[in-house]
């Protein structure tokens, strides 16, 4: 069996040199063409296995493959399994570690000192071992599919799913200042270090109350840098994160607003636009949501009383 890493992870898992390659480009400048070298963020799947059942009756089920930029790659596994419920607490995952397969033969090697080969970590598979006492409902794992940056189930199904799996809600008492919610996309994006390369990466951050960056991690799937930033919260055992702001780059999907759920997460906001069904999930679950985030406006969804502001003030808030 293989030997575990710790849940942390070794070095290479958090390593995002492999987020990042170069490429030879024509620039265009009016008419003016020359050669110049770009960077580009890195897209690759990512197979997350999942181990699980007492140890005299192990089983593995592949449980997703998704499109993501690596580094961080054992967060973005547990973020996944405790965004879909399937963990609840650390101390649910025994180790994570990335799945072997034997290397290929050296050449002029006999075909018979194949079975011999030695085995090598397949940094595009993750395995998760679940402590045997976990129990695993193999109807929640039937969704073994395809994740996109849109991707996600959708409609009132998914709300009565949501109020079956979701932890425990409690009073939201969040607030934070109109001027300090404006400054937060700028600080997100002068963090965001992959994003300075290559122009062409999703951010997720979480913050405090004050404005306090707690967090941050990004990649070429908006899903993916929640999955990691919310995994990297969860492996540490500081999750539910009450009394925190979760910030996407992008737009707030249906999906996202379940991570933050499950995550409990107090607020979300959002650069680009909420759909119809986050802001149902916002409003029957008491999530502060605000979208198109700008430096002089945004949009009030669910939460308004929780946004400090002074009366005079309000008409410069578009609700």
């Amino acid at each position: 069996m293989d030997t575990f890493t710790p849940i942390t992870g070794p070095v290479s898992e958090r390593d995002t040199s492999r987020a990042v390659v170069d490429t030879s480009v024509e620039r265009v400048t009016g008419l003016a063409f020359r050669q110049t070298e770009e960077f580009l963020a890195v897209e690759e799947p990512l197979e997350v296995q999942l181990a699980y059942s007492p140890a005299d009756n192990r089983a593995m089920k592949s449980i997703s493959v998704t499109m993501r930029t690596p580094g961080h790659d054992f967060e973005l596994a547990a973020g996944f399994l405790m965004t879909e419920g399937v963990v609840r607490d650390a101390n649910d995952i025994d180790g994570i570690i990335y799945a072997a397969e034997k290397t290929a033969p050296i050449p002029n090697e006999t075909q018979d000192r194949s079975s011999a080969l030695p085995y090598q970590p397949r940094k595009n598979v993750v395995r998760v071992e679940l402590a045997p006492d976990v129990k695993v409902s193999l109807a929640n794992l039937e969704r073994n599919f395809y994740t996109t940056s849109s991707c996600g189930i959708c409609g009132k199904a998914s709300l009565l799913a949501l109020q079956t799996v979701c932890p425990a809600r409690v009073k939201n008492t969040f607030s934070i200042n109109a001027q300090l919610l404006y400054t937060l996309p700028s600080r997100l994006r002068e963090a965001q270090s992959v994003f300075d390369r290559t122009g062409g990466l999703h951010g997720a951050g979480l913050f405090d109350a004050t404005g306090q960056l707690l967090g941050l991690r990004e990649d070429v799937g908006r899903h993916n840098a929640v999955d990691k930033l919310l995994g990297s919260e969860f492996l540490a055992d500081r999750t539910p994160l009450r009394n925190s702001l979760l910030l996407l780059s992008g737009r707030a999907s249906f999906e996202l607003l379940q991570k933050a759920l499950m995550g409990g997460v107090s607020m979300v906001a959002a650069v680009g636009a909420p759909s119809s069904l986050a802001v149902q999930v916002a409003r029957e679950f008491d999530i502060i949501l605000v979208g198109f985030l700008r430096n002089d406006h945004f949009n009030i969804y669910h939460g308004a009383d929780h946004i400090q502001r002074r009366r005079s003030d309000r008409g410069d808030l578009r609700a």
